[in-house]
Order: structure tokens, then C-alpha cells, then sequence
């Protein structure tokens, strides 16, 4: 499906027909935002597959299948980001939602104002997650707890979501020091693929800049010294 390529193209997802023609209507306030509804008589990953939206706002109760959803989503889409949309977000909501790699987890009461600024920061890379763990500190303990041990693989592993070989590719001449640039000639694609592929493993990952990316896959087996 093609569209304006200046345009920004956004899923809503929730099983409430009121609250996806209300976030639909806040959204249509902005000429650059394209909406597009799940339809869900069909299979979400493939009508996201379908469409490839910019952004996905899952608006499920996290505890019915939501989070497991955001994590496929995240998973097989990394250049789509996610921002969860929750009732009321407890800490262990916010703890799970960080673990699917969304970009950010907000209230479903949350501003309209505040929702289109957090998607806008989305796409500019940032990750607002981040602001809400450091404003929880049981959450921010969560969080380096699962890091704090660098034996514990296996936790670890249950909070970064699988690279695929390419990516593994890419985050080894990464480790070597090769620049975007360099990785690009050495495996004869664009550079701006490369960013691409930079952004969805410091995603994957939940790492703030390369070289944390780096240390985290070799903690989890999936590069070596």
C-alpha cells in the first residue's frame, strides 16, 4: 500500500470501537498523520506487514494479550514503533512494557496534546520509556536488577528480543569499530540501510548507543570476543 511519503502512518489497535474513533479523531488534527484502523476479523501481524505503519498504538489491557503482541510486533517489525496505551499502567505493567521494546507506555487518559508529542518524539528516535522508568524507581529497580548480574544470561535474554543474522552481521563490524559508512561498502547496501538496521538492534536490544548494544549481545552469546 503506497502513500504520501510525507506522511506519517499510524495503527491504531484496540478491541474498543470508542476509544479508536476518539485517539482516530485526536490524531486527524494533524495533516501529516495517516490513520489506518486494525481490522480485527484479520491477522494483525499481516495487516501490519500489509500496511507497514510508522507507528503502532496498541490500546489493549495489558493483561489480555497486549504485551505479547506489542513484543511480536516489535519483533517482526523493527523499523515500527510501538506505543502501548494502558487503563492504568501498574509498575509491573510499565516493567513488561519496557521488555517488549515500546517506545514509550502511555495512560489511555493521556492528553491529546501529550500523545501527539510522544509519537512525534518516537519518530525522532527517542524513547520516552526511558523517563517514565526513571520516574518509577521500583521500576528503574527492576530493570537494574535484570542487568546487574552479567551471569544471569537468561535474564537478560528475556528482556532483548532475538537479532536476526543480518543484524548480528551488522553489530560485529559495529564491535569492530567499522563506521555506518564502512559497513555499508563492506556489505554492499545503503548506508541508510545500515541505520536502519543500527535503530532496530539498539531497539531490540534496549541499548542507549552502540557500544551498549555491544556489551549486551555479548552477554546474551550472540557475539564474541
Amino acid at each position: 500500500m503506497e502513500s504520501n511519503n510525507n506522511q506519517v502512518r499510524i495503527m491504531i489497535i484496540d478491541e474498543q470501537p470508542l476509544f479508536r474513533a476518539g485517539v482516530r479523531q485526536t490524531l486527524e488534527q494533524a495533516s501529516d498523520f495517516e490513520i489506518i484502523e486494525n481490522d480485527s476479523s484479520r491477522d494483525t501481524l499481516e495487516q501490519i506487514e500489509a500496511t507497514m505503519p510508522d507507528i503502532v498504538l496498541l490500546g489493549s489491557d495489558l493483561t489480555q494479550g497486549g504485551l505479547e503482541l506489542g513484543r511480536a510486533i516489535v519483533r517482526h517489525f523493527p523499523s515500527t514503533k510501538v506505543i502501548i496505551l494502558s487503563p492504568n499502567p501498574s509498575d509491573e505493567d510499565l516493567f513488561e512494557a519496557i521488555k517488549t521494546a515500546a517506545v514509550a507506555c502511555l495512560k489511555k487518559s493521556t492528553s491529546a496534546a501529550e500523545l501527539m508529542e510522544t509519537i512525534r518524539r518516537a519518530l525522532r528516535g527517542e524513547y520516552p520509556i526511558n523517563e517514565t522508568v526513571m520516574t518509577n524507581p521500583s521500576v528503574a529497580k527492576q530493570v537494574l536488577d535484570q542487568f546487574q548480574d552479567e551471569n544471569k544470561l537468561a535474564a537478560i535474554a528475556n528482556i532483548v528480543a532475538p537479532l536476526t543474522q543480518r543484524e548480528k552481521q551488522i553489530l560485529n563490524h559495529v564491535a569492530n569499530g567499522h563506521t555506518n559508512k564502512q559497513i555499508a561498502n563492506l556489505l554492499l547496501i545503503s548506508e541508510q540501510t545500515i541505520k536502519n538496521h543500527v535503530s532496530a538492534i539498539l531497539r531490540k536490544l534496549n541499548a542507549n548507543d552502540r557500544a551498549h548494544a555491544v556489551v549486551v549481545a555479548i552477554r546474551c552469546g550472540w557475539l564474541t570476543v
